[in-house]
């Protein structure tokens, strides 16, 4: 399979050079790419480019470069936001190669430090492997915030004491919802009305912490356009976090586990509501592809998982029904609303016009267009937390943008973004409502 990875981790090898050599090379070093790519954009540094990663890339998979602590850190100071892709004349795959790089980067080990690596070992290979234990940490912090001793120590003064970096971090800390996926959606909901479809809903891990609101709003929205919803308790992380890190091992063993809990052929779509999650879990064939037991079915599965707006519009998604305002009755004021693109949503899986479509059937909703609204906002999975410079000028950038909208709604379909931008607005003062278009919907059928 075009682009298989025969695994360093398996003792065959480094992740570049193994990598189908055709994508490596595809490269026509044309440029069009550098207007697009936010860390060229801020520096004018070459290295920092899609072009000049790639250039790098290459170098070590033709034996021309050794893996070094300075390519590791380049690979990491990318947003992997794929905007380059969405110009690039020549279909590079920069998604495939961003990973085998930073895979390469941890099988090498040119970036290990103690403190980086207890760090990893507790985050990515701990926490994130087993959705009981986010849940557990879900619980001890929204108890924390429920028993008001977060507003206690952040009132105390205690944390000017921190150093500053960690002072950021606890502002960043997500407000933790009063219930979780599984406490708000049963195993199967019917469809409101004849059943037209079987589908899977996937709950994920930030979002079923942090807006698990969202998947509830998900399956309403569902089961109103005639779906049957099936969604399993203790669901496993999609391992987009693991392969965006360099842990392919993981991401592969993720994967196994997902393909166990969904038979794809079970279902006539499997629905992802996060856009970061969404683009790595349509290309589980390049993990499992060459896999004898797994193979088949992760290329059915592929055809299966769709971004809950594309799944919408693609069967015909009934439009709210109209608020009419009764005789003396005010007419509902218009929500200004602008959008928002989560990057993997759109550069990733290519699906820029279906949110849009369905905003615009939502009554009471005046849109208005965001500048640069394909332009990352900073978040990127962690890169808001290991590259905190970056990130924050490019969340500035964001709201800047917003504001000059007018509206008092920003919508956009990623945990990512809707944290970045939540985070971003409270540090600014400002009340904007940041929601996902799938939660506008559900509100304008209930009213």
């Amino acid at each position: 399979m075009q682009g298989s990875l025969k695994s360093a981790s398996a003792g065959r090898g480094s992740f570049l050079k193994h990598l189908d050599y055709s994508v490596v090379q595809q490269c026509m070093h044309c440029g069009l790419c550098l207007p697009t790519c936010p860390t060229y954009d801020a520096t004018k540094v070459e290295r920092h480019s899609p072009r000049g990663r790639i250039s790098l890339m290459r170098a070590i998979a033709d034996d021309r470069l050794e893996v070094s602590p300075v390519f590791g850190e380049e690979m990491y100071y990318c947003l992997g936001c794929l905007a380059c892709m969405t110009v690039c004349p020549a279909g590079v795959n920069y998604a495939e190669l961003f990973e085998h790089a930073r895979a390469e980067v941890e099988a090498s080990g040119v970036l290990n430090q103690p403190r980086r690596n207890l760090i990893r070992a507790l985050a990515i290979r701990w926490l994130f492997m087993d959705h009981g234990r986010l849940q557990l940490l879900g619980a001890g912090l929204r108890l924390y915030q429920q028993l008001g001793l977060q507003t206690f120590v952040r009132k105390s003064g205690v944390l000017r004491l921190l150093p500053k970096r960690l002072q950021e971090l606890e502002a960043m800390t997500p407000d933790i919802q009063p219930a979780f996926s599984d406490d708000l959606i049963a195993p199967l909901t019917l469809a409101r009305g004849p059943r037209r479809f079987r589908v899977a809903l996937l709950t994920g891990c930030a979002q079923d912490l942090i807006f698990s609101d969202i998947n509830r709003d998900t399956v309403e929205v569902l089961t109103r356009n005639g779906c049957e919803v099936v969604t399993p308790p203790s669901q496993y992380c999609c391992g987009s976090l693991h392969a965006h890190n360099g842990e392919w091992d993981l991401a592969v063993s993720l994967a196994r586990k997902q393909l166990l809990q969904f038979p794809p052929d079970a279902f006539d779509a499997i629905i992802t509501n996060a856009g970061g999650c969404g683009s790595h879990l349509k290309h589980y064939s390049q993990f499992l592809g060459d896999d004898p037991v797994f193979g088949d079915r992760a290329r059915l599965w592929d055809s299966k998982v769709k971004d809950i707006h594309e799944w919408l519009m693609q069967i015909g998604v009934q439009a709210p029904a109209p608020n009419g305002a009764s005789a003396g009755e005010l007419t509902r004021r218009e929500t200004v609303v602008t959008y928002h693109e989560s990057c993997h949503l759109s550069h990733g899986q290519k699906i820029t016009a279906q949110p849009r479509q369905l905003l615009k059937l939502i009554p009471d909703i005046k849109i208005v267009d965001l500048p640069e609204s394909g332009w990352c906002c900073g978040s990127a999975g962690v890169y808001n937390i290991v590259q905190p410079e970056m990130a924050n000028q490019l969340l500035a950038r964001k709201l800047q943008h917003v504001r000059s909208t007018g509206a008092d709604t920003v919508a956009t379909g990623n945990p990512g973004c809707l944290l970045q931008l939540v985070n971003g607005a409270r540090s600014q003062g400002w009340s904007l409502r940041v929601v996902h278009p799938i939660t506008l919907l559900a509100e304008a059928y209930r009213r």
